[in-house]
């Protein structure tokens, strides 16, 4: 095994993975790794193993001692222990019944239409604004705020607001503004949650609050998790996406055949070399993995990006290409913990795509792959910028 290698790993190109992590995954699939804080866990990189550990029920997010537990950040919220080490798997299963039925592909199928009608009005203001322009800006941020404000029933006029304390709370540098932005947003979702029980809509708030037993804690700390995870990660995959497709050749493939714009979604789920550092789970007993032995508490962190540029599973994987079948992608997870609302960021993407491919046949970068600059300082990553042309 190598030596212990320190995240988060240098990314000087955002179109592939990190060097690092690349040597790293070369030489196995678990690897000794000090976070960003100092702390030290395992690293692993593997498709198979990330998969099979993703619905593994001896790892989880809560610890037996959380002030001890290792770190991944200075994130209040992501940076270490979730939840109540006790109760964790019961109250992760209470959670996703009272969210499941929201997010069933059934239920979002009646957004469609919404999600394609909202994608198509903010193309016609890329439209008529001209080049060249921010596609970041007009259509990576607004498009997913536009949609998790309908779904959930809350006012778009405070999206900057609600947004900004998302950033915040998703600061993995500095503990201060996370704990700021994660009061203020719980804060904030106490208030929609007295506003939809005094006044409820045909939103899911409203339908959290009409369910019975839930109370106003756990429907605002549940709105909070969805106003934070419904817009945050689309976004920067609307953003890689597009630089994907742009920087590689694809997007001429693409307005030739627009059919592939489902193959080309799970394509751009996929191909991104995120340097996440993984995600981070805790052993709750000793166990074994790709021969090593983690022992009970030690922070295990499963990379999906290193999982999803598997040689072993996608050939040649850092190379962008929407005829590839690329639906053993892990970007949603897998298992008991597969996101909630993957079918929604499919919907989005899809609409985004398929519009944008048909509308700026000839979109093209108005600025160089290393001009472009990548989020450090937040969980999620992405890109602060993508100038476009046509």
């Amino acid at each position: 095994m190598s030596a212990v290698a320190q995240l988060p790993f240098e990314q000087p190109d955002p179109l592939r993975v990190a060097p690092r992590l690349r040597e790293l995954q070369s030489e196995g699939t678990v690897h000794r790794v000090r976070t960003a804080v100092g702390d030290e866990a395992w690293l692993v990189t593997g498709h198979a193993e990330v998969r099979r550990l993703l619905d593994d029920d001896r790892l989880g997010r809560s610890h037996p001692a959380p002030e001890k537990a290792a770190r991944t950040g200075e994130s209040a919220l992501f940076g270490g222990p979730l939840g109540d080490f006790g109760t964790e798997q019961t109250d992760h299963a209470r959670m996703r019944a009272l969210l499941q039925p929201h997010f069933s592909p059934k239920h979002l199928r009646a957004l469609r239409s919404r999600v394609e009608a909202l994608a198509a009005e903010l193309l016609d203001g890329l439209a008529a604004q001209g080049p060249p322009a921010d596609l970041h800006a007009a259509l990576a941020v607004p498009l997913p705020i536009l949609v998790i404000c309908e779904l959930l029933g809350v006012p778009y006029a405070d999206r900057d607001q609600f947004r900004a304390w998302t950033v915040d709370v998703a600061n993995t540098r500095d503990r201060a503004p996370s704990e700021r932005g994660l009061a203020e947003l719980f804060g904030y979702s106490r208030r929609l949650v007295e506003r939809k029980r005094a006044d409820p809509g045909d939103d899911v708030i409203s339908r959290l609050c009409a369910t019975e037993g839930v109370s106003d804690e756990e429907a605002a700390g549940l709105t909070m998790g969805l106003l934070f995870a419904g817009h945050e990660t689309t976004v920067v995959q609307i953003g890689l996406g597009a630089l994907h497709l742009l920087a590689r050749d694809q997007w001429q493939v693409l307005v030739r055949d627009p059919g592939l714009v489902p193959n080309a979604v799970d394509e751009i789920l996929r191909a991104p070399g995120r340097g996440s550092g993984g995600i981070p789970r805790y052993a709750r007993t000793d166990l074994e993995i790709g021969g090593v032995t983690v022992r009970a508490g030690e922070l295990v962190l499963l990379d999906i990006t290193a999982a999803n540029h598997d040689p072993a599973v996608f050939a040649d994987p850092d190379r962008a290409d929407v005829t590839r079948a690329a639906g053993a992608q892990l970007a949603f997870g897998h298992g008991a913990r597969y996101c909630l609302g993957a079918p929604l960021a499919r919907i989005e993407l899809r609409a985004v795509f398929t519009q944008l491919v048909e509308r700026f046949p000839g979109m093209r970068l108005a600025a160089g792959v290393d001009e472009l600059r990548m989020r450090q300082d937040m969980l999620t990553g992405g890109l602060t910028a993508l100038p476009v042309a046509w």
